[in-house]
């Protein structure tokens, strides 16, 4: 539809705007409705924190003799999970009970996306520009997706459930997220790259999978797992890069056809990566 003008590359922020306000938020909700909290999904919550801030600082080791800009864009393109409008709905797919595990990690994941990274990040390269925690809660509760995961859990804490009739309801609505996720990300795909930009980029992606199958490789054969636990984490850890990192790295000043052309190729890369992870582990 793109390749014949049907439909265009802005036509996905309208897209995004119903999946991050309506289906996400709703698949979290039916996600969540039933587990019992455990110290494992807060494992997997710390998990999504700590998984950020090992690849910014080893983005910002490798990086050190490069200019801030490009030092910026390292950190912000190897941290981040792409998790509500990618590895979700491929989760979602293949195992639908490994869900609430996913969600969970994204509550860590969210922490840092929406400001935590920041936060490092400046602190790293010495910007002037400040991020206060007052920023990072405000921006985490102006997330609709973060509000429900925050809402769900405190509920699933005090064991209090939802009505029969919404999660009903909400269950027909996040149906959807599969699929208009991976819509979005057809439209949404950008291969043209500025041939200057080509080694940056090249540097910027092998850095983050080299990171992705080290993490994979330690969740798959080192740490003792449940299988449905294990599965979880090595595919996170080959997940793209997320929105905000791609949004974070265009406001620090990187050309937007850097950074579309480095997050376009980091979805396809990932997708043949978790597809043989998904083969591989049955």
């Amino acid at each position: 539809m793109k390749r014949i003008g049907l439909l265009s590359k802005a036509d996905g922020g309208m897209l995004s705007v119903i999946i991050v306000n309506i289906t996400l938020p709703a698949t979290v909700v039916v996600s969540l409705a039933s587990i019992d909290v455990s110290g494992t999904l807060f494992f997997l919550l710390a998990m999504g924190i700590v998984l950020n801030i090992l690849v910014i600082l080893i983005g910002s080791r490798v990086s050190t003799k490069r200019p801030v800009l490009e030092r910026e864009f390292q950190m912000y393109s190897m941290s981040g999970y792409n998790i509500g409008n990618f590895s979700l709905p491929f989760i979602q797919g293949f195992y639908p009970l490994a869900v609430p595990f996913l969600l969970m990690f994204d509550i860590g994941n969210s922490v840092m996306l929406t400001g935590g990274s920041t936060l490092l990040i400046d602190k790293m390269v010495g910007t002037k520009e400040e991020t206060t925690l007052k920023k990072i809660v405000s921006s985490l509760f102006k997330s609709a997706p973060f509000t429900a995961y925050m809402v769900m859990l405190l509920l699933r804490i005090v064991h209090v459930g939802l009505p029969v009739e919404l999660l009903g309801m909400l269950e027909m609505i996040a149906k959807a997220n599969g699929f208009l996720s991976m819509f979005m990300i057809g439209l949404y795909l950008e291969l043209k790259l500025p041939k200057q930009a080509l080694r940056l980029v090249k540097e910027v992606l092998f850095w983050r999978y080299l990171c992705g199958g080290l993490f994979a490789l330690l969740f798959a054969f080192l740490l003792p797992l449940n299988p449905l636990l294990r599965v979880v984490l090595v595919v996170l850890s080959l997940a793209p890069m997320p929105t905000f990192s791609v949004i974070n790295s265009v406001k620090a000043g990187m050309p937007e056809e850097t950074v579309g052309f480095t997050s376009s190729a980091s979805i396809l890369i990932s997708l043949v990566l978790m597809t043989l992870v998904m083969i591989l582990m049955g």
